[in-house]
């Protein structure tokens, strides 16, 4: 077996592991990045609509104009890149991480680090996390499945789509096939809103004329060999109005029901894991409970643009460069908890007197809302912030100024909407 030595290991090669492996090059550090994927990007690749940049790059481009620019920076900054290489194993002990990880060219390898970066991304939830009932016919796939097959491969997955869910690949999934002149026949979710964000609605929905069935459920799939039709169903009061269903016969049923962090390494790291982010539990450096691992991007909780994605990795990356230089002590930190209508915020815990960005999710649908940051109790900080959903992510920095260190343990961090 292959051993080979460096000074930190990025996991996952998309947006994310690309952003945090250069910011760690910079820093004068040997780096490898390794995905199991045949190239740099990650999904970026089979994402050809535009829209990514805008934030990074100053310039509207499409995923992989995006994921290009990156790895252009990442050959000319000399990290070593292992593709096609998949991690099975991973490992923290005596302050040494080791991965366990195969190719068809090497075959196995052991990576030794002094700092590992989680940056697997997420997977789609599929029909059997949400327990449609029915049959079990051919023509059901996740969204981002049949983005692939459409982008990539070249295949139509069907002529006649049925979309379950308003996540944003669901929706650009629906403009997809009626370009390519498939017939959507309905976008189905279960929530009094639509999950995507508001751009992708009005330019995949609206613009096509594609029907949105808030509120409702697929109460059952139907078929044989193929899918023949599916059963939709309101909901009145959060329960089925089965007296109101309706059938729409189609060949198609795509899933966007929602992205989970892909933290399998993660659990086997002995990484704990956030019930609220599905993601890792991270402090004030991204860092997680395991000495040395840090986490960004979709792995440590699921983003709406990737331009953010870049950002918060970036910050990562810079983070590492810290610790490898000794540079993270045993300062105190501060609990950061999700106060009224926010179902999370990262990071988990903040160092009073320093600038620390927050990320959040909002669980309430209001035009104009008001930002509460709140330390034993009392209002320190107010913000203003226009179009609150949940499917649209909250960024703020709060400046070290704002949350001056105290004697002893520093008070715990809330933060909330109204």
């Amino acid at each position: 077996m292959r051993e080979l030595e460096y000074e930190a290991i990025v996991i996952g090669a998309g947006a994310a592991g690309m952003a945090a492996a250069l910011r760690i090059a910079e820093g004068g550090f040997r780096v490898a990045l390794v995905d199991r994927e045949d190239h740099l990007g990650g999904i970026l690749m089979q994402c050809i609509h535009n829209g990514f940049g805008l934030h990074w790059f100053k310039q509207e481009l499409t995923g992989p104009e995006f994921a290009e620019r990156l790895a252009e920076k990442v050959v000319a900054a000399g990290i070593d890149i292992f593709l096609n290489t998949t991690v099975m194993d991973f490992s923290v002990s005596n302050g040494v991480k080791t991965l366990i990880a195969c190719n068809s060219e090497q075959g196995v390898i052991q990576f030794n680090a002094r700092a590992v970066v989680l940056a697997m991304g997420c997977r789609e939830r599929n029909r059997g996390n949400i327990g449609i009932p029915g049959t079990r016919p051919a023509g059901i796939f996740t969204a981002g499945l049949a983005q692939r097959l459409i982008n990539v491969d070249g295949y139509v997955p069907g002529k006649r789509v049925v979309i379950i869910g308003s996540g944003d690949i669901g929706l650009i999934m629906a403009r997809r096939l009626s370009w390519v002149g498939a017939k959507v026949l309905a976008v189905v979710e279960i929530l009094p809103h639509p999950s995507g964000i508001t751009r992708n609605i009005v330019q995949c929905l609206h613009d096509f004329n594609i029907p949105l069935y808030l509120s409702h459920i697929v109460s059952r799939i139907e078929g044989k060999d193929r899918v023949e039709a599916v059963t939709i169903t309101p909901l009145e009061g959060g329960t089925p109005e089965h007296s109101k269903s309706f059938r729409i016969e189609c060949d198609t049923v795509l899933l966007s029901v929602g992205l989970i962090p892909e933290n399998e390494l993660s659990k086997k790291a002995g990484v704990t894991i956030g019930h609220d982010t599905g993601g890792p539990k991270v402090d004030a450096h991204l860092m997680t409970s395991a000495e040395g691992v840090f986490a960004c991007g979709n792995v440590l909780h699921v983003h709406d643009l990737v331009d953010f994605v870049a950002d918060e990795s970036t910050r990562c990356g810079g983070y590492v460069v810290d610790y490898l230089r000794d540079q993270i002590g045993e300062e105190k930190q501060g609990a950061v908890t999700a106060g009224a209508n926010v179902r999370y915020v990262v990071p988990h815990r903040y160092v009073p007197g320093r600038d620390t960005h927050f990320s959040l999710r909002s669980i309430i649908v209001k035009d104009r809302g008001t930002l509460l940051i709140k330390r034993q109790g009392a209002v320190i900080k107010k913000k203003t912030v226009q179009h609150v959903k949940p499917a649209e992510m909250i960024y703020f920095k709060m400046r070290g100024s704002d949350l001056p260190a105290t004697e002893g343990d520093p008070a715990p961090l809330e933060i909330a909407l109204e």
